[in-house]
């Protein structure tokens, strides 16, 4: 298990990165608040996984509904949780989209490729970039609350992978509590496989080196079997799966 130091840093970068409107906190709880469809940027999640009083249930949900938003919680699955459970199912919430956090080193993620050639990175997203992240399969209201949020970021630098003037694939990096973050990794259909995402990833790491960044986090969800044999190329381990718990 993680130290809990390294816990409170992952979460508190991923809230950098995925920019609510706004957060609280609550007993050793970030409750960030956002209207948006990015479930990290409005369901509650604990800074350490020790034990917590399932009491917190009611306190934390009253937070929500006061600002006009319906309770969520993203909650690891490890056994100090376990008593939770029922109490959620009773409060009417169910648990949907398992999700592994994954950790590694900067030096797998830049043995994914031999070269960054052809990525830039950059402050913002240009046309280019939301395009080829809006593009095909994602949801484009869902998509553009999600850029929305990134470009909120602050920190964030955007990469894109150009070649002939077409963008093949894109990626948002973090760098927040001394950790490399990737977010909405994209290529385009007719180029998977081509190894584009492991250049992406290299100039990402090649950043975070620059910056003395040494470790990486990413979430991936569980079912993502394309992305998980990417991250498991790169050395990438689980360090804790989650799942959300929402009410119908």
């Amino acid at each position: 298990m993680l130290p809990s130091a390294d816990i409170e840093a992952i979460e508190r970068a991923t809230l950098a990165a995925v920019a609510p409107e706004r957060i609280e906190t609550l007993s050793g709880w970030l409750l960030p608040l956002d209207p948006g469809t990015v479930g990290r940027a409005h369901s509650a999640v604990p800074l350490h996984h020790g034990e917590h009083d399932p009491a917190l249930i009611d306190s934390i949900a009253r937070h929500y509904r006061m600002a006009g938003l319906l309770p969520a919680f993203r909650l690891p699955e490890v056994p100090s949780f376990e008593a939770w459970w029922p109490w959620l199912a009773t409060a009417g919430f169910r648990r949907e989209q398992t999700t592994l956090t994954q950790i590694g080193s900067l030096d797998g993620l830049l043995a994914l490729a031999e070269h960054a050639d052809d990525v830039s990175l950059e402050d913002r997203p240009d046309s280019a970039w939301m395009a080829m992240f809006l593009g095909e399969g994602l949801d484009p209201v869902d998509g553009a609350y999600r850029s929305r949020a990134l470009a909120r970021a602050e920190g964030t630098l955007f990469a894109s992978l150009r070649r002939d003037g077409r963008t093949l694939a894109c990626g948002a990096a973090s760098f927040a509590q001394g950790w490399l973050s990737m977010h909405g990794l994209r290529t385009a259909a007719s180029h998977r496989g081509q190894g584009l995402a492991g250049r992406l990833i290299r100039a990402m790491a090649l950043e975070a080196q620059r910056r003395g960044i040494r470790r990486a986090f990413l979430q991936v969800d569980a079912a993502n079997t394309p992305a998980l044999a990417l991250y498991r190329r790169a050395g990438m381990t689980t360090a804790w799966t989650y799942a959300y718990w929402k009410t119908a």
